[in-house]
């Protein structure tokens, strides 16, 4: 059968924890031959998240090969990965040392236990707050309990680094050590003003500098790959979705709602995140312009959801009750962190059905990110907010945000958010994209929810003023 290669503007690589995706960018902006394979099964055990970072090199290589064999040329590569997963190999036969050990692995929690007095440094230097998710938390723990490690990544014997680090370095034949300015902020080791390593973080977590890989721009590479590509953008996954679904004004934020939330707008060059928010660095250019935003965070949510038939809710069933509701199991994300709320309401639910449970955890998930859009709008006013990630094809969170929300709500229709960015990176934004868009119209049938609402931040901020426990 006949196939019609195109030629592509730029190719990219989505390297996720689930699956592995590449795609091909038309000149039209569109992607196109989208490959998928899942990527290696993790193993979870007591707290521990790994997979085999060799088969994940070998799918990696594979679905990108796959998806250039339907281009007619050899398009720059942007590259975008999972933040934070990590691990060590032998510099000199290439292989694996440690499995990959995924973001999810929380084996670096007694690290940020020993460093919860420098919270506060910690957040002033990278944006981030102290959590087991990160990169340097793991390391020093895995460097802690095997001691000769240290040596051999001191002598330059072994490295240690992300997931990007690790391919750029295995497809450039060991020649580039390197990782972007957006992976390397999310690793609670660099300084994301002066945007490199930090000392007095390295100390903090018993990490040397010297072992650490070279902190590049995430835009305008022009590194050769001995997989007969040249990769012209790496960035971490979350910033190149934002780079495909929000322009570079302020006004605007974008709510994507999946395995987790976020709430994230750009911030204005020179500005600061404020009231405990996360400052996230979104990448840096060729030129070393780089873009920062702020960011509330939402956890688990998908996972509270998972037992419910929320599918199956319309806005219509939404506050018709008084009982108010939490609905993130491992505890509440930015600006709060406090894992002593995860799913709790305000009253026994014994005698409610699963649909009527589902419907208090939709409105919490609703009131967070209306709690957080205010917060936006009223530090800087907000002209419209964009809705993505698969939770947002809900009807009822769709309208129950536009309804509480201080601005107007559209909905993304891009649903490879990752791809698309990552390959508009390597294009060098040379492709003009236009988003599309549905714009949400705001029922008026349930003013209920919006006095639900107002009652919900007062049992919420009440809440807030309990020790945390």
């Amino acid at each position: 059968m006949d196939r019609t290669l195109i030629s592509a503007a730029a190719v990219a690589l989505d390297l996720g924890s689930t699956s592995i995706k590449a795609a091909l960018l038309d000149r039209q902006g569109n992607l196109q031959h989208i490959v998928t394979q899942p990527a290696p099964a993790i193993d979870s055990r007591d707290g521990r998240y790994e997979s085999s970072a060799s088969d994940y090199a070998r799918i990696a290589a594979q679905v990108l090969q796959d998806c250039i064999a339907q281009a007619d040329n050899k398009p720059p590569l942007g590259l975008c990965s999972q933040r934070s997963s990590f691990l060590i190999w032998d510099k000199t036969s290439g292989e694996p040392v440690t499995p990959l050990i995924s973001w999810q692995d929380d084996r670096g929690k007694s690290s940020c236990e020993r460093l919860h007095a420098s919270t506060n440094t910690l957040h002033a230097l990278t944006g981030l707050r102290l959590t087991p998710y990160y990169f340097a938390p793991k390391l020093s723990v895995l460097l802690q309990q095997n001691p000769p490690w240290r040596g051999k990544l001191l002598q330059g014997e072994w490295l240690a680094g992300t997931l990007d680090t690790f391919l750029i370095w295995r497809w450039t034949n060991g020649a580039h050590f390197v990782t972007d300015a957006s992976m390397a902020a999310r690793t609670l080791l660099m300084d994301i003003r002066q945007q490199q390593w930090s000392d007095t973080l390295c100390h903090l977590f018993d990490i040397p500098r010297s072992i650490l890989p070279y902190i590049k721009p995430s835009s305008g590479l022009n590194l050769p790959l001995n997989i007969g590509l040249t990769l012209q953008a790496s960035i971490g996954d979350q910033s190149a979705a934002l780079i495909a679904s929000l322009t570079d004004r302020s006004s605007e934020a974008l709510v994507n709602l999946g395995t987790g939330g976020f709430v994230i707008r750009s911030l204005a060059p020179g500005t600061l995140a404020f009231g405990g928010y996360l400052h996230t660095l979104v990448y840096q250019d060729n030129q070393r312009e780089t873009r920062f935003a702020v960011e509330g965070t939402l956890n688990s949510i998908a996972a509270a959801l998972a037992p419910y038939p929320v599918q199956d809710c319309g806005v219509e069933n939404l506050a018709q009750s008084d009982i108010f509701c939490l609905a993130e199991p491992s505890g509440l994300g930015a600006p709060y962190f406090r894992n002593d709320w995860g799913i709790h309401f305000s009253q026994s639910v014994s005698g409610l059905t699963a649909g009527q449970i589902g419907a208090l955890l939709l409105e919490a998930i609703i009131f967070r990110v209306a709690r957080i859009v205010e917060d936006f709008h009223r530090h800087a006013p907000l002209t419209r907010i964009y809705l993505s990630g698969g939770l947002s094809e809900l009807p009822c969170l769709r309208h129950g945000i536009a309804q509480c929300a201080p601005c107007p709500v559209s909905h993304l229709q891009q649903k490879e958010a990752s791809l698309l960015g990552a390959a508009l990176l390597a294009s060098e934004h040379k492709i003009k994209y236009h988003r599309h868009t549905e714009d949400i119209t705001v029922l008026n049938g349930n003013n209920a929810l919006v006095k639900k609402y107002r009652y919900w931040k007062v049992w919420f901020d009440a809440l807030l003023k309990t020790p945390n426990h």
